[in-house]
């Protein structure tokens, strides 16, 4: 959904996280296609709450069929009207879309060099945006380069906020199946990545 330019070499860390952020941002934005499933039926877990929320994923691209996992998206995502679940940031944090948010939001895509790509017709705010742009922040994807303050800074502003709160949504949709180790997954990273964050700012403060 959005127009990216040149990487970074980055720390195997921080690839991870770039990782898991794309991850999500393509399964948010559009049901997986076979090519994806395939690649999640390979992901393997650990003990970890990551871990069981990556291994929870890959069972469920085992056990369903891609026709039914989009017709999932749809419901979930997307509806007649709207889905379940309505996944922007503007929807969250004031009550109606197109609202301050949003508009707080171009205004640092325009500060860090983020472009929408054209033909997409969701707001930026977006979740599955919202974590594409981090994986870009991270790896170096855009005109500006951001540092972990400024990975901080845009996660505290636009994702922190209610991320956690979609995800939960998201879980416990009824129509969730799939989508609901998606959710998990979700959930649990974006705890990971506020206590990381978290941790940072004591240390600078200190």
């Amino acid at each position: 959904m959005l127009q990216t330019h040149s990487t970074l070499d980055i720390a195997d860390e921080d690839q991870s996280r770039a990782q898991l952020y794309a991850l999500l941002g393509r399964l948010l934005t559009a049901a997986p296609d076979t090519g994806l499933l395939a690649r999640l039926t390979q992901i393997g877990g650990d003990d970890s709450e990551l871990g069981q929320a990556l291994a929870a994923l890959s069972a469920a691209a085992r056990r369903m069929e891609p026709s039914r996992i989009a017709d999932e998206f749809q419901d979930v995502m997307v509806g007649v009207t709207r889905g379940e679940v309505v996944p922007f940031a503007s929807y969250y944090l004031a009550g109606f879309l197109h609202s301050k948010p949003l508009a707080n939001l171009r205004g640092d895509m325009t500060k860090l060099g983020i472009a929408r790509q054209e033909g997409v017709p969701e707001p930026e705010d977006h979740i599955g945006s919202l974590c594409e742009m981090m994986a870009g922040l991270i790896t170096g994807q855009f005109d500006a380069v951001a540092d972990l303050h400024e990975q901080r800074r845009f996660f505290n502003a636009h994702i922190a906020p209610w991320a956690p709160r979609f995800f939960a949504d998201l879980e416990a949709a009824k129509s969730a199946a799939f989508y609901m180790p998606v959710a998990k997954l979700g959930r649990t990273f974006i705890d990971i990545e506020t206590q990381a964050f978290a941790l940072i700012a004591a240390e600078q403060a200190a």
